[in-house]
């Protein structure tokens, strides 16, 4: 090894943490020099789809939506677990097959109390 080994490395290091400020700084500069300050009850307003607000903001939100988007979740997750498991089936002992079956085993016992209790019905 020689005794610049990680030189490399600290300049990289260095490369990575002035580009972005670097950026930064001449972001700041030419809000400063080029920004428009015309403050003002038109440009303060709160603007939504260029209409004026009315009403209360705070509506009621149907929380199963956060449900199916759970569900969709856990089984999606359950395709990133089963595909190592699948491109090295041939190559893995007995056991890896057996915690393979109870981990879709546990899955699919999820799918079944989530069936009965009628958590997959769109309301």
């Amino acid at each position: 090894m020689s005794a610049h080994s990680h030189a490399f490395l600290a300049l990289f290091l260095a490369v990575a943490l002035a580009f972005p400020l670097i950026m930064l700084g001449v972001a700041g500069l030419w809000v400063r020099l080029f920004q428009a300050r015309k403050p003002g009850p038109m440009k303060n307003s709160t603007y939504e789809c260029g209409l004026e607000s009315s009403g209360d903001s705070w509506i009621q939100f149907k929380a199963h939506y956060y449900l199916y988007a759970i569900l969709f979740l856990i089984f999606d997750v359950e395709v990133l677990f089963l595909l190592p498991f699948a491109v090295t089936f041939t190559g893995l002992p007995a056991g890896a097959l057996a915690a393979m079956l109870v981990f879709i085993l546990l899955l699919a016992e999820g799918l079944v109390w989530a069936w009965q209790r009628g958590h997959l019905e769109w309301k």
